[in-house]
C-alpha cells in the first residue's frame, strides 16, 4: 500500500487484522448495510450490540430480530439508563456542562459509556475489532475511538463509512440487493438524530439553511411555543448534594426524574435550543 493511503492511526483496522467484529448497532440503514459489508468485505464474522440509552419509541425486539435475520452471530440490547443517569448526566448536571453556552451535551456524554460497552462485549465475544456508523466528520468518531484506543488498546477498529464510496441512494440500493429491510421514507434523506434520555440533537438538510426556520417536522418531542398552553405549570425540583432528586415532593430516581420533567418541559415549549 503506498505511504499516501497508510492509516495513520494504529487502531484503525486493516483486512488482515478482522476475523470477528462487535458493531456497535442501531437497527437502521446506515449499521445494517454495515452488518452485511463486513460480513462481505472481509469475510468476517459480526455481533451487534445495540445500547438503550433512553432512546424513545425504540422497539428493540425488533433491532434484535432485523439483526439476526441479516447474519449477526448474537444481538445485545444493553439497558444502560440507569448507569448513563448516574455516572454522566449527574456530574453534568453538578457541572452545569454545557457547550456554547446552550447545548446540553447529551450526545457527548452518551458516547463514551457507548464506546466502554462496545469494549466489555468485544472481548465477552473475542472480538478483535469494534465497528460503528460514525462519519469521517464530526466529533462522535473522536470519542468512540479515543474511549476504545483507552479502554481497549489491544482491539482496532472499524469505520465503515469513513471507508467505503456509499451515499445514502447507494447504501439504499446496496440494501435492496441484499435483501435488507428499508424502513418507510428511506428515499427521502430524514434529518440526522440522535437521541438519549437526556436529549435530541437533529440536523442536516434545511435545518442548516441558517436563513429559514426549521420545519414543523423537527419538532417530534417538543411543542412548539406558539402551541403551548397559555397557562404556565409550576415544578419543584428537589437536589442533594447538587444531583435531582425529587419532583413535586415525590422522590424518585434520576431516569424516572427526568422522563417526567422532560413531559412537562416540553408540553411547554421549554427545551428548543437552535445551535449553530
Amino acid at each position: 500500500m503506498p505511504d499516501a493511503l497508510r492509516k495513520t492511526a494504529s487502531y484503525e483496522a486493516e483486512p488482515g487484522d478482522v476475523g470477528r467484529v462487535l458493531l456497535l448497532y442501531s437497527g437502521g440503514l446506515d449499521t445494517s448495510v454495515m452488518l452485511k459489508w463486513i460480513q462481505e468485505r472481509y469475510e468476517a464474522e459480526v455481533v451487534a450490540l445495540t445500547v438503550n440509552l433512553g432512546q424513545p419509541g425504540e422497539d428493540y425486539d425488533v433491532v434484535k430480530g432485523k439483526a439476526l435475520q441479516l447474519g449477526a452471530l448474537d444481538c445485545h440490547v444493553v439497558d444502560a439508563r440507569e448507569e448513563f443517569a448516574r455516572e454522566y448526566v449527574a456530574p453534568a448536571i453538578k457541572a452545569n456542562a454545557v457547550y456554547g453556552l446552550g447545548y446540553p451535551l447529551f450526545t457527548a456524554l452518551g458516547r463514551p459509556l457507548i464506546a466502554k460497552l462496545a469494549v466489555e462485549y468485544a472481548r465477552k465475544h473475542g472480538c478483535d475489532t469494534i465497528a460503528h456508523g460514525c462519519t469521517g466528520k464530526g466529533n462522535d468518531q473522536v470519542r468512540i475511538d479515543a474511549t476504545i484506543a483507552a479502554l481497549g488498546p489491544e482491539l482496532r477498529v472499524l469505520a465503515p463509512v469513513r471507508e467505503w464510496a456509499m451515499g445514502r441512494e447507494e447504501e439504499i440500493a446496496y440494501a435492496r440487493e441484499h435483501r435488507i429491510p428499508v424502513t418507510g421514507g428511506a428515499e427521502k434523506p430524514p434529518y440526522s438524530i440522535d437521541d438519549n434520555l437526556w436529549g435530541r440533537s437533529s440536523e442536516g438538510r434545511v435545518i442548516e439553511e441558517i436563513d429559514q426556520p426549521p420545519p414543523d417536522d423537527v419538532f417530534q418531542l417538543v411543542t412548539r411555543p406558539e402551541e403551548a398552553p397559555d397557562e404556565s405549570e409550576l415544578i419543584r425540583i428537589g437536589f442533594e448534594a447538587g444531583r435531582p432528586i425529587s419532583l413535586d415532593g415525590e422522590q424518585l430516581g434520576l431516569v424516572e426524574l427526568i422522563d417526567r420533567v422532560s413531559e412537562r418541559g416540553c408540553r411547554h415549549g421549554v427545551g428548543i435550543v437552535d445551535h449553530i
